[in-house]
């Protein structure tokens, strides 16, 4: 698979995220009674990973949290989730003055090298360090993890600065696998604790901060170790793509895990991500898609609790 940008194009176009904006003079204050996150650590340069919890700790989605300017934030997650997560917190944010809006305006691409044309056209230095971000009245930058990569935000159409090749989609889907990096889709809503899919290693949890729904639950998960099912990195020989929520089953038939995203990788291979019962890996239990074997890859984190006040403090 392609791991660069081709000219003329320096980017590839998106269309697996949206954009919900929440702006208004409690904007914060009503995001920190939904969310993960400390909110207050989104001061404009800081993006944290959050999630956002039915009251008994299962995602409802999952995404990125940028603070655009004043009383103005943005929460970016899967274009699946956006309408039914933006219906939800209106419920709660009519108590606050607080206003959300899907900016179906705005066009998601990523790119990795080259990506001088982009950084012009919107007024810009890139961002270096993964998890920051730069913003201007045209758009917005976002370092992602692993190899040198960003995502952007154009408010307004990028025109040729954009391509649509599947081959570079699938790159990008790809580098979120590989960095162990999981969206949450509409077909696992209301499925997992935050904790499956790694989140707290991630710096996506706070446990220093107040109250919000489902706070409880899942820091009683963790703090009592009650977290059976993880995050894994994987990859089966396959000519198809696995479909989300797909079982990863032993010889007897029995289920042990299920596909979250999933990408075409090197050699024929598919990798993926899957929540997989942690058995799996104590007891070494071989597992099969569609009779093919499974292979488990080391993840490029480790399995232990990530503070976001952490990741933040090293920024500054």
């Amino acid at each position: 698979m392609a791991t660069a940008m081709t000219p003329p194009f320096s980017a590839v176009r998106l269309t697996q995220y949206a954009a919900l904006d929440i702006k208004g003079a409690d904007a914060e204050k009503f995001l920190q009674g939904q969310t993960s996150a400390q909110v207050s650590l989104a001061k404009g340069s800081f993006a944290p990973l959050t999630c956002f919890c039915t009251p008994k700790g299962r995602m409802l989605a999952n995404g990125q949290l940028l603070r655009l300017g004043n009383d103005h934030y943005r929460l970016i997650l899967d274009t699946s989730l956006a309408d039914t997560l933006a219906n939800h917190l209106k419920k709660f944010a009519a108590f606050y003055k607080a206003e959300l809006s899907l900016e179906g305006s705005v066009t998601f691409a990523g790119a990795s090298q080259p990506t001088d044309a982009i950084a012009e056209h919107l007024g810009i230095t890139l961002p270096e360090q993964p998890y920051t971000h730069v913003t201007s009245p045209k758009g917005t930058a976002l370092r992602m993890p692993g190899s040198p990569r960003w995502l952007f935000m154009f408010e307004e159409e990028a025109g040729s600065l954009l391509s649509s090749d599947e081959t570079l989609q699938n790159t990008w889907q790809l580098a979120d696998i590989r960095s162990g990096l999981a969206w949450l889709t509409d077909a696992q809503q209301d499925h997992f604790l935050p904790q499956m899919l790694n989140w707290e290693a991630l710096g996506g949890i706070s446990f220093k901060k107040g109250c919000y729904t489902g706070q409880e639950v899942v820091a009683r998960a963790h703090f009592r170790g009650q977290v059976k099912k993880r995050l894994v990195h994987a990859s089966v020989p396959a000519n198809t793509l696995p479909a989300i929520g797909d079982a990863l089953m032993d010889a007897s038939g029995k289920a042990w895990g299920e596909v979250v995203s999933r990408a075409w990788g090197n050699d024929q291979q598919v990798e993926l991500l899957a929540v997989m019962n942690t058995k799996v890996m104590e007891e070494d239990i071989s597992l099969h898609w569609q009779q093919q074997p499974i292979t488990l890859h080391t993840l490029p984190y480790p399995v232990e609790r990530l503070d976001p006040e952490q990741i933040a403090a090293q920024l500054t």
